[in-house]
């Protein structure tokens, strides 16, 4: 029996525990930083798989080694994110949420099921592999600044430091069964953007007395569709969205102070500078223009991910020897973002996607809804495509 065989039998095997396991993790969903008790299930799950293992890096999150022989030859990183969103769930499922409002509405319940799936695949070849795993569950994927950052500064890219790494992450837009992947630049930059007008409020029936900052903000989020429409390069995709307006006024009363909070997203560290000053200038001149004053603070976030050429073009040899010609897509660039990009700005990195969706179960909903869910089958593709990947990269033969 070849190693690929192996691998895809255990992946088989394990099915109906790695389903078990990531059911649990989506029964506990926790909030960036404050994955207690999902770090204490991983870690539990890594001591029966006897795996060592560190906790409370970056605060929740775990680092395991998995040591073959000659373990200083090469290391395979393979990371998942642990944290889940501020959502109530409305599947019916007997594995919903206990948490309160708060949901594994992005797949990191998957990521993680798929990592400790893999770890006990890889575990059970210590005699038929060369070099050393790293299992990274890193915590706060979700909230700004991130817990790749974190981890980093806890030193999760020493001791020993990896070759090459890789990221797992669910796609609903694409079927259980296929993974995808795209070369070089493939999600955004991410910053966050946060304008505040003050102007003179007061009664709505008295314009001419007033600085109405309703009417300023309508005017600052329509001039600054400027930045993307006719300032970025056509050739530099380039998002600039607001998605929330905290206006304390009323049908008759137009308030004092008006904030917006929006988003920026693009693929050019220059371009992603220049933005910036843009932003600032055309809100506070606008408003300037119109009798108020505008303070505009822009957070600068993750960097895009940039999936490392050599390594992407191993991945979808790889990829296409585990599952097949026809279950390997190219991907288009994103303009969501992910601090995965941390890592890949440190080490040779390739974040793919894997398939969950099934419309004849009706599973569609796509990440970040209140029904988002997976079609399992993904669980046995995800782990035993990881393992591959980790052993094809430290010379298994295909």
């Amino acid at each position: 029996m070849s190693l690929k065989q192996k691998i895809q039998k255990q992946a088989s095997s394990y099915f109906r525990e790695i389903v078990e396991i990531r059911n649990h993790l989506h029964t506990i969903p926790e909030l960036s930083f404050e994955e207690y008790q999902t770090s204490a299930f991983i870690s539990s799950v890594l001591d029966r798989y006897q795996v060592p293992h560190q906790c409370e890096v970056a605060k929740t999150g775990i680092v395991g080694l998995i040591k073959f022989r000659n373990p200083a030859s090469k290391a395979v990183a393979l990371r998942a994110d642990m944290d889940a969103l501020p959502l109530t769930e409305d599947n019916d499922v007997s594995y919903r949420s206990k948490n309160k409002g708060i949901m594994h509405a992005c797949g990191h319940d998957v990521h993680m099921a798929c990592l400790l799936g893999a770890a006990k695949i890889l575990s059970q070849l210590k005699d038929e592999l060369e070099g050393t795993v790293k299992l990274i569950f890193q915590p706060s994927e979700e909230s700004y600044p991130g817990g790749a950052i974190a981890m980093i500064k806890d030193g999760v890219l020493k001791n020993p430091a990896p070759d090459v790494m890789f990221g797992q992450h669910v796609l609903p837009q694409l079927e259980s069964g296929k993974v995808g992947v795209k070369s070089a630049k493939y999600m955004a930059s991410t910053d966050e953007v946060y304008i505040t007008i003050k102007g003179k409020g007061g009664h709505a029936a008295t314009p001419h007395l007033l600085t109405d900052t309703i009417l300023i903000s309508s005017h600052i989020v329509v001039a600054l569709q400027q930045v993307v429409s006719r300032m970025a390069n056509p050739a530099t995709p380039t998002v600039l969205s607001f998605g929330k307006i905290e206006a304390n006024g009323r049908n008759n009363i137009i308030p004092d102070q008006l904030k917006l909070h929006g988003t920026l997203r693009t693929f050019d560290e220059n371009w992603r500078k220049k933005a910036h000053k843009k932003i600032k200038d055309i809100a506070t001149n606008t408003a300037k223009g119109m009798g108020a004053t505008c303070v505009v603070d822009i957070k600068k976030g993750y960097p895009f991910v940039f999936n490392d050429l050599k390594l992407t073009d191993n991945f979808r040899k790889y990829a296409v020897e585990y599952l097949g010609k026809d279950n390997v897509v190219e991907l288009d660039l994103a303009m969501t973002a992910e601090d995965f990009a941390y890592f890949s700005k440190k080490v040779p990195s390739c974040f793919y996607r894997l398939g969950i969706r099934n419309e004849e179960k009706g599973i569609t909903s796509t990440l970040h809804t209140t029904t988002f869910n997976i079609d399992e089958k993904s669980l046995e593709t995800g782990m035993g495509l990881m393992a591959w990947v980790a052993a094809r990269e430290l010379g298994a033969k295909s």
